[in-house]
Order: structure tokens, then sequence, then C-alpha cells
């Protein structure tokens, strides 16, 4: 499953921007935007903008973590709300080298982490995500998201995808969330992050 998940995320990366921008309407000036592969990552997939530069940031603003379910095999909201305050503390006790604000700025980078969990999904639950990620929303797989943008304007500027922890999480009244697993996922991912974070804000 990782194999065939990360060829598609590959080849998504390369191709659903300009597409995107193709799609929006004959109306408008069409924008791509490229993206060069990071072999050295320490996670299954990485990508940096060609035209990324990290030389201006200089702080950190933190996105609330985006989750994503099968309609029908959701984990409740409780349990949602567990699992981000899981990751946010994980992902704070990571970043004590950094300066992280409350408010976008021109020197803050917008980080993001999403979850996007759909090993119970279908073609039709793709829709749900936010429409930059549809391309890599695959029904069958589990994946974590990390996302670098610039926080004024919203460009994408790094992504980095990792789908080897696979935390149980409760979808219906006979399954139970192993929070141990979680807080081991959310620990393995902070670190992936940071270490992304440091390898290309050159800490």
């Amino acid at each position: 499953m990782p194999m065939n998940f990360l060829r598609c995320f590959n080849i998504s990366l390369l191709i659903a921007l300009p597409v995107a921008g193709l799609l929006t309407g004959a109306c408008t000036t069409t924008t791509t935007q490229s993206f060069n592969v990071n072999k050295n990552a320490q996670v299954e997939a990485s990508y940096i903008a060609a035209d990324a530069d990290f030389g201006k940031y200089d702080r950190l603003f933190a996105s609330d973590m985006g989750i994503f379910f099968p309609t029908d095999a959701a984990s409740s909201l409780d349990d949602q709300k567990r699992t981000r305050q899981i990751f946010r503390e994980a992902f704070l006790s990571e970043l004590t080298s950094y300066k992280i604000v409350r408010e976008k700025g021109p020197s803050a980078l917008d980080v993001q982490a999403t979850l996007i969990d759909y090993r119970n999904a279908s073609g039709a639950d793709v829709p749900n995500v936010r429409r930059e990620l549809r391309d890599i929303a695959r029904p069958g797989a589990l994946m974590f998201l990390m996302e670098l943008k610039d926080s004024e304007s919203g460009q994408i500027l790094a992504r980095a995808a990792d789908s080897a922890s696979a935390p149980a999480f409760s979808t219906s009244a006979e399954t139970v969330t192993n929070w141990e697993a979680v807080e081991a996922a959310a620990a393995r991912w902070a670190t992936l992050f940071r270490q992304f974070l440091d390898d290309n804000l050159n800490k």
C-alpha cells in the first residue's frame, strides 16, 4: 500500500497544481507552480517549490490541524478534538527552537499538519477534503501531510508526506481509538516535521 500510495502522491504533486489552474476558469490568468523532489528528506515523500525562498521567514504561524475521515467511518468529534490536541502538543514540544506567533505576517511561515485517514473510504469521499488535496487523498490509504506556506499569500512552499504510522481510530461504537498508538504516531510525525523544517530553514 505505501508504495502505490506514494507513486500516486509523486505524480499528483507534479501535475496537480497546473491542472487545477487550468480547470478553475477559462477567463482567468493561469499560474503554475513546480516542485523539486527532496531526495534526502527523512519523510517518505518531500517536495520543495522551485521558487521557494525560506530566507525571509524567522517565525512560524501554526494553523489548526486538518483531519479527514470517510463520511460513514469517522471518529467522534470528541475523539477528533483529542487527536488534534495530542498532535498539537507533540508538535509544539518539537518546535521549541522556533518562534511561534499568533498572527500571520511577511516573515511568518504558515505550517500545517493534515491527517487523512481514507483506509475505509470510497471515491465519493475525496471531494470532502480541501481542493488542493483531492489528488492525493486516495481511498485505502492513511496519510500524514505537512505543508509550509507563505502566511500572507497562501503559496505552498513545501510539502512532505508520510504513511508509515497507522494508529487505529474509533469509527463506530464497537471500536475504540488506540490512544497510545495515536500518541506514538504524533510523536514520530512531529519529529519528522521538525527535521523537515530544520533541513529547509537551515537550523
